[in-house]
């Protein structure tokens, strides 16, 4: 007898695509592989196909023309649950690239009241770089002091090194106070909400927009918006936008915008209280990345950075569930953890483990450094149970994962990519380990030890991707 299995595939532009993203699944994914789907068609209501396997096994499969896009699925008996899983993650995975098509042709605007008005864009190099060292477990910069850590040892001996490290432990006390300058606004009880609007736009329009206008004019758009808008006390909407853009002779599809409204604060005070941790500071960063982050020494003096593009591509409770993971951090005291793992690793190198880094120094250092990112994935593996068991609902946290991780993810499902995604230096495990391992956790509150369970996890999934 068959079973019925459903999902859902979020939309996260205007709704007006969802047959254009029907067509696009069809045409560059069920119609390029005929010896996997058949009976392709599609209606008014969705898109219809039947995924086999020489008729052992089939999946009847309806995806309905809606917003969530709503996946109905008739399972064969002898059918492998494996499949399901896998058609999920393609599906997304297509949806995914369409939407980064419609993304690439995007104008997006957003404010925060009485904040400076600011260009939407991608951080420079610099400030990437500076963002992912003062961020979660402040790994990257440990690393670079350890290369800095050398020279000064070579040049001044231990009392080099030894005030090297306290200046390096300042850093760290001061992270919170470093990180908040690299926000761009500041979100408070008094001024908790992000204005979001957006504008899709064809390839060929976008061009000649682009061509049309330049950055200062566009900044000039999104100050009239304002004036008109959050200035006199109303929300900012894509009607007013028009109206804005129409005196700069430019015609928007009213079917291809959309606009949105987040009360980050709320979402941030939910999880402190979960929690039960006291209420870190909140920075918006002005740019298009999906991604959150937290530093600080102590939980006290917690900074939270969230993106503006975590508040386009997330729901809220997934918003929730990923701040929730950045508590995690902040509530272990990850960053003065890792500080003294760093740190004391060098305290041996220079003492006990002297003589194997006289015979192999280049070996040394390099299985070193990566041993130490492989500890901080038993960090970033424990952040991720924190919250499912604080905020609840693994399920979601996996979902935002999927949808910020999505590329990575992509070359991660390769047999031929799983090593690799272990070896490489990064503080966090593959992403495909954290989402199967966040959607197979039933009852996240039995778990005792969050590092501990992490801590075994991470070993039996590097021990799984070797085949052991």
């Amino acid at each position: 007898m068959s079973k019925n299995k459903s999902f859902l595939l979020d939309v996260e532009i205007s709704s007006d695509y969802v047959g254009e993203i029907l067509n696009f699944i069809s045409r560059n994914y069920l119609q390029r592989q005929p010896e996997n789907f058949k009976d392709i068609h599609k209606t008014r209501n969705g898109l219809f196909f039947t995924v086999f396997d020489k008729e052992l096994w089939s999946v009847d499969v309806m995806l309905k023309a809606s917003n969530p896009i709503a996946v109905d699925m008739q399972v064969s008996p002898d059918t492998p649950d494996h499949i399901l899983d896998e058609l999920r993650e393609d599906l997304l995975l297509v949806v995914k690239i369409y939407e980064e098509n419609i993304n690439n042709s995007t104008l997006y605007f957003a404010w925060v009241e009485g904040e400076d008005i600011i260009p939407e864009e991608f951080p420079t190099a610099r400030k990437r770089l500076s963002i992912r060292m003062l961020t979660s477990n402040l790994l990257l910069l440990y690393i670079v002091f350890f290369f800095v850590l050398i020279v000064l040892f070579l040049l001044f001996g231990v009392y080099g090194v030894f005030g090297f490290i306290f200046i390096q432990f300042c850093i760290v006390l001061l992270s919170d106070k470093i990180f908040k300058r690299i926000g761009n606004w500041k979100i408070t009880e008094k001024n908790p909400y992000v204005h979001i609007v957006q504008y899709n736009l064809p390839n060929g329009e976008i061009d000649q927009f682009k061509e049309k206008f330049n950055k200062d004019d566009i900044l000039q758009m999104k100050k009239e918006i304002y004036k008109r808008s959050l200035a006199v006390g109303k929300e900012p909407t894509c009607e007013l936008g028009e109206d804005v853009f129409e005196s700069y002779g430019m015609v928007c599809n009213p079917q291809h915008r959309s606009s949105k409204v987040v009360n980050v604060y709320k979402i941030v005070e939910t999880a402190v209280d979960k929690f039960g941790l006291p209420m870190p500071h909140i920075v918006i960063t002005n740019n298009m990345v999906p991604n959150a982050a937290a530093t600080g020494p102590s939980p006290n003096r917690g900074v939270v950075m969230i993106t503006t593009g975590l508040l386009v591509h997330l729901k809220e409770d997934e918003i929730l569930s990923v701040i929730g993971h950045e508590l995690g951090h902040l509530q272990g005291r990850d960053p003065l953890i890792l500080f003294a793992i760093v740190s004391g690793e060098f305290i041996l190198r220079l003492t006990v483990l002297l003589p194997i880094v006289l015979l192999a120094p280049f070996l040394y250092i390099i299985v070193v450094i990566w041993s130490i990112f492989f500890v901080a994935k038993f960090f970033e593996a424990r952040a991720d149970l924190v919250s499912a068991i604080k905020i609840g609902h693994p399920e979601v946290l996996a979902e935002a994962l999927r949808k910020i991780g999505y590329q990575r993810l992509a070359y991660e499902r390769k047999p031929s990519s799983r090593i690799p995604s272990w070896l490489r230096w990064d503080t966090h495990p593959p992403i495909y380990f954290r989402i199967d391992r966040l959607e197979k956790l039933k009852k996240p509150e039995d778990i005792k030890n969050p590092l501990i369970t992490s801590i075994k996890d991470v070993f039996s999934g590097f021990k799984a991707a070797f085949g052991l």
